[in-house]
């Protein structure tokens, strides 16, 4: 549902003066100064001011506020569930029970000028496909437009969004190219990567260069528009049937970056076999090894596990020790290991945070094989065979189905 002018519905404890404009009189509006209270677009106190107005609302309804997410809200009665996620003006809500659901948008609407816009099947450009099996959320539509947007829709299609070969650097001595068109792509791919986790790793490579892009750096560009042109139609697979357990892989690729020198962390979390989170980003400091990198980008995995976490407690899920895989026993032993040595005194103190954690119980480092790493994608460019099998691993599937003998083709060629 969406909310008809809703930052109208807020009230402000300022006094606020308004005129009416220029030409706009008549005997019922006369030309004079009115004095309010409610909020009006424009001021930044209206967004507060709406969100507070809708936030009592819902509490007096007897719903309860998440307590790490503050836009979700949930309401149980006798056993049924009914769960709304506010993002400003649009709502998302569904429920264990048709009749509680309804009841809800009745309130809503007794309480609101509101559009109903039925079972959620496009959100924020986000297109979603419900079924008994599963969920896919995708961005199919999204993507024709920005490669057509972008003079790509008849490139010829790249199998992978970034060679292994690829060294991105300033390339000071490049040619220069347009910085507004160069920004507008970035950001385009930027919002692809909410249901394309297979570019997250090339899209922020590339962002990296938005204050002085060269020729070399939109070829780069170039090239993910033309992996999207192969796969169009990719999107996330949720089963209705994956278990309800939390784990997390995290990976680095150390001193990556070829300007300073510094590490890429890569980490995701699943829900079972669901892909709930993920991110790629460079390390703020430099790593002087691999151990050091990978024992970085495992306490980032922790604190989103840790997050993730305490919000699913609002579901009424409790996890005990979540694992955490790691691709390195060395560093596993050094979050396991109390007695800083000569291979952790120059980590900063933040990042130990891992280890006590650990002594908690609140994790459990586990180690996976190189192979098995999935996300090993988010911190460097893969060989195709290993860059699909990844893919597929995350739950990043074609919409219709996966066409398994174009891609076995691209295998043989």
């Amino acid at each position: 549902m969406v909310v008809k002018s809703a930052f109208l519905n807020g009230f402000i404890e300022e006094e606020v003066y308004v005129r009416q404009p220029p030409g706009f009189e008549s005997a019922r509006f006369p030309d004079r100064v009115y004095k309010l209270r409610k909020a009006l677009y424009g001021l930044k106190q209206t967004p507060r001011a709406w969100y507070a107005r809708l936030k009592s609302f819902l509490l007096k309804s007897g719903f309860v506020m998440g307590s790490v997410e503050k836009t979700l809200f949930l309401l149980s009665r006798g056993g049924d569930t009914l769960i709304v996620q506010i993002y400003v003006d649009d709502i998302i809500f569904g429920g264990s029970s048709h009749a509680l659901v309804s009841s809800f948008a009745e309130q809503m609407n007794t309480e609101f000028e509101m559009s109903l816009m039925g079972e959620l099947q496009f959100f924020l450009g986000l297109q979603i496909k419900q079924g008994l099996e599963g969920t896919f959320v995708h961005q199919a539509k999204y993507t024709r437009d920005i490669l057509k947007k972008f003079n790509m829709g008849d490139s010829k299609p790249m199998t992978t969004p970034m060679s292994t070969n690829t060294a991105l650097d300033a390339d000071e001595d490049g040619k220069a190219v347009d910085q507004k068109e160069f920004r507008g792509m970035i950001s385009s791919l930027l919002y692809l990567t909410a249901t394309r986790p297979d570019i997250q790793f090339e899209v922020c490579l590339c962002a990296r260069y938005q204050a002085s892009p060269r020729t070399s750096h939109r070829q780069a560009v170039k090239r993910i528009f033309r992996s999207l042109k192969f796969t169009p139609e990719l999107g996330l697979w949720y089963s209705s049937g994956s278990p309800l357990s939390l784990r997390g892989f995290s990976d680095a690729n150390h001193a990556g970056c070829q300007i300073d020198r510094m590490s890429t962390s890569g980490t995701c979390q699943l829900l079972g076999t669901s892909l709930v989170s993920w991110s790629s980003r460079k390390q703020a400091s430099v790593s002087l090894s691999t151990i050091e990198a990978k024992y970085i980008a495992a306490a980032s995995c922790c604190s989103q596990l840790l997050w993730m976490k305490a919000t699913l407690s609002d579901f009424g899920l409790r996890f005990g020790k979540i694992p955490l895989l790691v691709d390195s026993t060395s560093a596993i032993s050094v979050a396991k290991n109390p007695i800083l040595h000569s291979r952790t005194k120059q980590i900063d103190v933040r990042f130990h945070f891992l280890r006590d954690h650990y002594e908690k119980g609140d994790i459990d480092l586990v180690h996976v094989a190189s192979e098995n790493q999935l996300a090993d994608i988010f911190t460097k460019p893969l060989e195709f065979g290993a860059f699909v099998r990844l893919r597929g691993e995350l739950g990043v599937l074609q919409v219709e189905g996966v066409d398994n003998a174009l891609i076995k083709g691209e295998i043989e060629s």
